[in-house]
């Protein structure tokens, strides 16, 4: 059998297609007898009505786009399952796009996203190539960047002060008396999470007289076992830092499990720092010392303010929301000067 369409509904109620259509779309002005009829129809037949053929005369799909750098992250899984959450909540649905740091596959769905007409686009990452610029220039698709802050874009951005949040990581060490603090950073083509942080770290350690340890000094890409591999050849420098400060806390756990197969012991011979406030700080052991983004509130301000500008709604977002970081301390860090 044939799928019932819309104007069997509308025979079987005894209306026409119009007042189905209205009825399906919440209109007010519909009497309650039809809309009782039209329902019972409905009922009868097992009628579905099609998505998209809705959102073609409602000019709205409900449906947000997302381009995700790394899913398997705990950062970016924490934070989709709030924006999902929030979405949800609003009566939206999303189309989460993983692309690995392939620009190339940013780009085609980015175009998948123009022709599903979604109603807005959350993007979070930030090697933007000139042909992704110009499309996203070109779009009227509201976009909103969630935990990232590319150069010269007009679009704005939920994000925290990623140089003072880096900056405050290193101070803590500093004032619990370590003075050979190894650094674990980012890819350097990322301006948030790469470059800002990295000068945070490199500032904190000049205001307190502290040389650059540049034997200490090791760059990956935010995963775990990218923090084992440079904790690895850290540790190979002697005299070894006595703190590292990483700047995910999947590259902080990956040092740790490093530091533990050398036959070290964290905090007692290495501290250890990590950046984000991902699950994952609670789920290690030593406890991991982070200084933590806001993920939740940061996948909730981000739909939120998508929302505002999706609906036009006015004295919606014209500017980039920064919101608070905090360091929350456990078990991972020294405090040499008295020696616990």
């Amino acid at each position: 059998m044939m799928a019932p369409k819309i104007k069997d509904v509308a025979k079987q109620a005894g209306v026409s297609v119009t007042t189905v259509s209205r009825v399906l779309n919440g209109e007010k002005y519909v009497k309650d007898d039809l809309k009782i009829r039209v329902q019972r129809a409905i009922d009868e037949l097992g009628y579905t009505p099609s998505h998209i053929a809705r959102s073609l005369v409602r000019k709205k799909t409900n449906l947000i786009g997302v381009i995700v750098p790394d899913v398997t992250s705990s950062f970016y899984s924490t934070i989709l399952s709030t924006i999902e959450k929030t979405a949800s909540l609003n009566g939206y649905n999303l189309l989460v796009c993983n692309i690995i740091e392939d620009t190339d596959k940013e780009l085609k769905y980015l175009q998948v996203f123009q022709q599903m007409r979604v109603d807005g686009i959350i993007i979070m990452h930030e090697k933007l190539n000139d042909e992704i610029r110009d499309l996203i220039n070109k779009m009227s698709i509201p976009i909103i960047f969630s935990s990232v802050k590319p150069a010269d874009q007009k679009f704005i951005s939920v994000i925290i002060d990623d140089y003072a949040a880096a900056y405050d990581a290193t101070k803590h060490l500093i004032e619990l008396g370590h003075e050979r603090i190894g650094y674990i950073g980012g890819d350097m083509r990322d301006i948030t999470s790469g470059q800002n942080r990295y000068a945070g770290y490199i500032r904190a350690l000049a205001d307190h007289g502290i040389a650059l340890p540049e034997a200490h000094i090791r760059f990956g890409d935010y995963k775990t076992q990218s923090g084992y591999e440079m904790m690895k050849e850290i540790l190979a420098q002697k005299p070894h830092p006595t703190a590292v400060f990483a700047v995910s806390d999947d590259m902080a756990v990956g040092a740790m499990n490093c530091i533990h197969d050398h036959g070290l012991k964290v905090p007692e011979h290495l501290s250890v720092i990590g950046f984000d406030g991902s699950q994952l700080t609670e789920q290690v052991r030593p406890r991991l010392t982070s200084m933590e983004q806001p993920i939740l509130e940061m996948g909730k301000v981000t739909v939120d303010k998508l929302l505002e500008l999706i609906e036009e709604k006015e004295g919606g977002p014209a500017e980039d929301v920064i919101l608070q970081h905090m360091l929350v301390s456990r078990d991972s860090c020294m405090d040499v000067k008295r020696g616990e």
